[in-house]
């Protein structure tokens, strides 16, 4: 078991509705020395190829993103889910259902910030059913970038998303796949 799988089963909690908190490390009170960790172990994995741009969605993705990008050398770029003031130029939209919010959303990305010439690795701290990893990687296909990959430090196996972006032939690497959630047993994927 890996020091990931060790702390969700020791530190994580399975709510109604599927939900798997580990907000006490990962995505509210952030343990940045794990999230270096697992920086790490997705620059091994992505050892070798091109990338010139990591890639999330805003907001609980940002703190392993932000590292991964200091760990690959490479800017960050975060897909908003409303459009601000400071937003400017042409927009990249992709419209998701957010399975955090149960509503739809679209993910938003200045042009300004994405060319054709990217190498991209997206990089999240979970996907469910892999609504928000689709709407970037239609984001990435708009203008015309290469997605190097989809790199997931908790994916629920059980909901299917890394499945389905696996049958596009997209290369997604996630540190700990939960086949199972119930209070008090959680089944990691082989």
């Amino acid at each position: 078991m890996n020091e990931l799988q060790k702390r969700i089963v020791a530190e994580g909690r399975v709510l109604p509705g599927d939900i798997i908190k580990v907000d006490g490390f990962m995505n509210h009170r952030v343990d940045v020395k794990l999230m270096r960790i697992l920086a790490e172990e997705f620059k091994a994995h992505y050892a070798g190829r091109e990338i010139t741009k990591i890639m999330t969605v805003e907001a609980s993705g940002i703190p392993l993103a932000t590292i991964a990008a200091d760990v690959f050398d490479v800017p960050l770029v975060f897909a908003k889910k409303a459009k601000s003031d400071n937003i400017e130029g042409g927009l990249i939209r992709s419209e998701i259902f957010s399975y955090t919010y149960k509503k739809k959303v679209d993910l938003i990305v200045s042009a300004e910030w994405l060319s054709p010439d990217d190498k991209v690795l997206i990089v999240d701290d979970f996907m469910a059913n892999g609504e928000a990893m689709r709407g970037l990687v239609d984001i990435i296909s708009q203008v015309g970038a290469q997605l190097v990959g989809v790199a997931i430090a908790i994916e629920k196996g059980f909901q299917g998303g890394g499945d389905r972006l696996r049958a596009q032939g997209i290369d997604v690497y996630s540190l700990a796949v939960i086949e199972h959630a119930e209070p008090g047993n959680i089944v990691f994927r082989e």
